[in-house]
């Protein structure tokens, strides 16, 4: 209780101020023209409501209140509206825009107690909009939210990006139709249209790297691999080989089997696991711990044979599904995810298989169109770090 609530309304306090009381509320502070102005406190019932500064009757300049939920805030309020200000509660602290109800709206930060921070944009107390976010123990996180869930970040696509494809028999078999391949025509001119993309200027892009299908199971070859790969490295593509991982064939054999027919030479990208089963091919192997030990069992022998890491190719289903279940497989691979969405996915990223559906000038049927997660630079010191030396 305020200790001048006895004074008798309109009588200056010991301090000049006016003392003003209508009902339950309670003014202590300047005035002018009858209207608040100067500093000054309310409160209502006993319970104050705002101390700061007043202009023309209404809340204008620095001062303090308590919102609904009991948060404390120290803001700046203009004609008589919160803009910004610093918001105190149990979990952390907010600095940045609030809406009049003193929630987080516009650009601000919060920093919670646990030692998580986000830094972007709010509505109504929810993360909504570009922004980025760090937690402990976890990756950062920076790119769009909506209604306080993480999306993802959306990539703006140019030529400043760096872009490649993957190839199989399939770019040249259609049916019962054969096509080759132009090699110094290469150039992409569609990312696909199943998904959203933001796209700056014309799609007219080099293709800086290729990975080539070389061998699936223990038994089949792609029969184009050899004269693919060599095309590649004529035409000055970085160019990588992969092996499609099979659930019925012992995953030794298959590395073994791999490593016979991938050509690999110095300086080629780092070799690629495609892993895409279906549940029911997990099942019937025995589950997702038999998976998983036949996958660290190629990765391992191919990265002693070549001295480099291998990739992990794999699905967002995948991701989401089976990945939780071997922390050490996430953690310790590169992924080259599979995902035709606006988003870019939070993991160990490599590449992004943007769309199945691209086009590419010199090659026939549709292509898989593939960002490097990186500009120029990272291409670059990756080339270095991560090709076989």
């Amino acid at each position: 209780m305020l200790t001048l609530l006895a004074v008798s309304c309109g009588k200056m306090s010991h301090e000049g101020q006016k003392i003003v009381r209508r009902g339950d509320s309670l003014y202590i502070g300047g005035m002018a023209g009858g209207k608040r102005q100067g500093w000054g406190q309310l409160s209502v019932g006993g319970k104050l409501i705002y101390a700061g500064e007043w202009k023309k009757g209404l809340r204008d300049g620095r001062g303090t209140t308590t919102d609904s939920l009991g948060r404390r805030i120290v803001g700046r309020w203009k004609d008589g509206k919160l803009v910004t200000g610093e918001r105190t509660d149990s979990d952390g602290v907010y600095t940045g825009e609030l809406n009049t109800n003193g929630e987080a709206q516009g650009y601000g930060s919060y920093a919670d107690a646990d030692g998580s921070f986000y830094d972007g944009y709010w509505s109504q107390d929810e993360r909504d909009g570009l922004g980025f976010s760090l937690v402990p123990g976890k990756m950062l996180r920076m790119g769009e939210w909506k209604h306080d869930r993480y999306l993802g970040e959306r990539l703006e696509y140019t030529s400043h990006r760096i872009y490649g494809i993957d190839i199989s028999r399939f770019q040249h078999d259609v049916g019962k139709k054969h096509y080759g391949i132009d090699w110094s025509s290469l150039r992409i001119t569609s990312l696909g249209s199943i998904s959203k993309k933001k796209v700056r200027g014309k799609v007219d892009y080099p293709v800086s790297f290729i990975y080539v299908k070389a061998t699936e199971g223990i038994s089949l070859r792609n029969r184009y691999f050899a004269a693919d790969y060599a095309q590649a490295k004529a035409h000055g593509i970085h160019r990588g080989a992969y092996h499609f991982f099979s659930t019925r064939s012992d995953a030794a054999q298959q590395a073994w089997f791999f490593l016979k027919h991938c050509a690999y030479k110095k300086g080629d990208l780092p070799p690629v696991l495609d892993l895409e089963p279906l549940p029911s091919q997990i099942e019937r192997m025995g589950g997702t711990g038999r998976l998983f030990a036949g996958v660290r069992t190629w990765m391992r022998i191919v990265e002693r044979q070549l001295g480099v890491k291998p990739v992990l190719y794999i699905n967002q289903i995948f991701v989401n599904r089976y990945l939780p279940s071997a922390p050490d497989i996430k953690e310790n691979y590169r992924i080259w995810i599979a995902r035709y969405g606006e988003y870019k996915p939070g993991i160990h990223l490599l590449y992004w298989q943007l769309s199945p559906d691209g086009r590419v000038r010199g090659i026939h049927p549709t292509v898989d169109i593939n960002v490097f997660n990186g500009y120029s630079n990272q291409f670059n010191k990756f080339l270095s770090e991560a090709g076989v030396q």
